[in-house]
């Protein structure tokens, strides 16, 4: 529970290419600002001095992106070649990224896949949020999927509230944030997007606590240690178990697993389709083979 600092960065693994740290709440990853020091990129820095990249603004190149307020596992690529490998995983759909949050309320189902889309607010004094499709000054909706599966209903601060884990199908900015709010559980701690109503908790209860990337290279997989429990928080009480967040996590890795070996059996099919193709058109023609061209050929010029 204590204010991150310059020096607080926790690694939770690292290569040659790569280096995934669990991001403290709080905390922004870069900023252009004099005045902002405190910022992962300075974490990095001041840890890692030889492995800043000057051919980049920040010194390093982040595969991805958390907010501000939230927590958890993020990916730094220490070169170019590692960048454009991570990237290609995004752009494949071959990450699996799931988040722990604390929710206001007992969500009511174990398990649920929210589809609102998301656009831009333009509503003056509004526009740094986003919102759903269908509210006032909602500007580019776009289709947004998240996955929600009930961990354990307890309380914080005796409120009632859910533990949950989140999966972003898709990546629209402040996606889980807008879509908890939207079905009428927002984030715990998330000021903006409870009408500025929710300011007690120390923190917005949102942390990337699994993530997947299947480089070519090498497969980076992580879990950062969950913050939500009563020994690091006793704010938080739970009362009843849903589903098991061990149980949970080791589905999301099956099903990871399962999609990355059907890429791969795809994957082969094309390319052993393309040797035979490459092989037929480097192989001698057959007599049979020139006969039906040239038959061809006459037709064609028949017509």
């Amino acid at each position: 529970m204590e204010p991150g600092t310059i020096d607080n960065l926790c690694i939770l693994y690292q290569s040659p290419d790569f280096i995934v740290v669990n991001k403290h709440w709080d905390v922004r990853i870069d900023s252009k600002m004099w005045y902002e020091t405190l910022t992962l990129q300075g974490q990095l820095k001041r840890r890692f001095p030889e492995l800043a990249d000057p051919d980049t603004y920040y010194g390093f190149r982040f595969c991805h992106q958390l907010d501000f307020s939230t927590s958890g596992a993020l990916c730094v690529a220490l070169n170019k070649a590692a960048a454009g490998s991570a990237y290609k995983c995004f752009k494949d759909r071959l990450v699996t990224k799931a988040y722990l949050a604390l929710v206001r309320g007992h969500v009511a189902q174990s398990r649920m896949t929210i589809r609102y889309a998301i656009g831009k607010n333009t509503t003056e004094g509004m526009t740094h949020m986003m919102c759903i499709d269908g509210t006032q000054g909602c500007e580019n909706p776009k289709p947004c999927q998240s996955e929600l599966i009930v961990l354990e209903h307890g309380s914080y601060s005796g409120d009632p509230v859910t533990k949950v884990l989140l999966q972003p199908l898709t990546g629209r900015t402040h996606q889980l944030r807008v879509h908890c709010s939207a079905i009428g559980h927002p984030i715990v701690g998330d000021f903006t997007y409870s009408h500025k109503k929710d300011s007690s908790p120390y923190r917005m209860m949102l942390h990337a606590y699994y993530l997947r990337i299947p480089t070519g290279k090498e497969l980076i997989e992580v879990c950062a240690p969950d913050p939500f429990v009563t020994e690091m928080d006793s704010n938080w009480v739970p009362h009843h178990v849903t589903h098991r967040l061990d149980d949970t996590i080791q589905e999301l890795k099956d099903q990871a697993m399962q999609k990355g070996e059907a890429e791969e059996s795809q994957k082969a099919v094309l390319e052993d389709r393309g040797e035979e193709v490459l092989s037929e058109a480097k192989s001698p023609e057959t007599e049979e083979q020139r006969a039906r061209c040239e038959q061809w050929l006459a037709e064609w010029a028949l017509e």
